[in-house]
């Protein structure tokens, strides 16, 4: 379709001919944008059905409960209140959730260290028609049942396991324990989140220009200095993502911790399991929700805001 300037070059808008013509054509692109519009509007009813039953649905039933009461016979009681707010801030939960936020720091931390050497292997010294192979068996683990991921390391870690026996074989004659300690969490947390930092970090360092390394390097930079000047700034996309990936669901993960922990201590999603399962005390389960998500709902607005924005070089 023409603009307007272009429109009104073409014709004459002095004369009655052009200026008919000119109203033409600028009253049928509108026409047309309107008579579009409901074509766009039925595509997009499927996807707002789904976020409406899978997520908006589900968030309004999770804020209702918060404001309820636990009834004497376990069951719920609709009410207003924030008394379950008050109550998770002012008792001893809220330990529960420094020690979520302390262990999913650790995780997103270590499998960035793990991840980035990966994901800059994968992207630059891999040939290219060998990195499809590399990404697949990548990606297998994350195919296979979490739970049967776990009770593997539980088989590997436990005293008859094969860390035990190779501690053995090694001359320990008394290994430490393994299992069922802080540093086994972690290990299980890494081992099944790294992947999902590998993944965009890789796509971030793939589309990256390696000339400019080059060029640094033959302007006297270091390979540090160009890691932090150049590699760094420009994968600044993939690592802001890669850490929402691994730091959102490690935050309330709770299956790892139980099974390698040995439920020692608490965490804010082994809280959350506790109250519905157990307690079931599911008001003061969908506040301690709702904080959870209110958290998660604060780092995806940081990542929607600098995720744009890389790094000054």
């Amino acid at each position: 379709m023409l603009g307007n300037k272009q429109a009104a070059r073409i014709f004459d808008v002095k004369s009655d001919t052009g200026s008919i013509l000119l109203a033409l054509i600028l009253r049928f692109e509108p026409m047309q944008s309107a008579r579009s519009l409901p074509k766009v509007a039925w595509t997009l009813i499927p996807a707002g059905v789904w976020l409406s039953v899978f997520m908006i649905l589900p968030l309004i039933i999770i804020g209702v409960f918060s404001l309820g009461y636990r009834t004497e016979l376990g069951t719920f009681s609709p009410g207003f209140s924030f008394h379950n707010f008050l109550r998770f801030f002012q008792g001893p939960y809220l330990n529960c959730l420094w020690r979520s936020i302390g262990l999913s720091f650790s995780t997103t931390a270590l499998c960035l260290l793990l991840g980035f050497p990966v994901a800059s292997w994968l992207a630059f010294s891999v040939p290219r028609e060998k990195q499809n192979l590399f990404m697949v068996l990548l990606t297998v683990p994350i195919s296979i049942s979490f739970l049967l991921r776990i009770y593997a390391w539980i088989t590997i870690l436990r005293p008859t396991g094969l860390a035990g026996e190779l501690m053995q074989a090694l001359g320990v004659l008394h290994p430490p324990a393994l299992l069922y300690t802080h540093w086994a969490v972690l290990l299980g947390m890494v081992y099944n989140y790294v992947p999902y930092m590998i993944l965009p970090l890789y796509a971030a360092l793939e589309k990256l220009d390696w000339r400019l390394v080059e060029a640094a390097h033959d302007l006297g930079s270091t390979p540090l200095q160009s890691l932090f000047r150049i590699v760094i700034p420009l994968s600044f996309r993939g690592i802001v993502a890669g850490v929402i990936m691994v730091f959102v669901p490690s935050l309330g993960d709770y299956v790892t911790p139980d099974l390698m922990g040995g439920a020692k201590n608490m965490y804010i999603g082994s809280l959350i399991q506790n109250q519905y399962l157990a307690v079931r005390d599911w008001a003061f389960g969908s506040a301690v929700s709702s904080i959870l998500l209110l958290l998660v709902a604060v780092g995806v607005f940081f990542y929607l805001k600098y995720a744009e924005k890389p790094a000054a070089v």
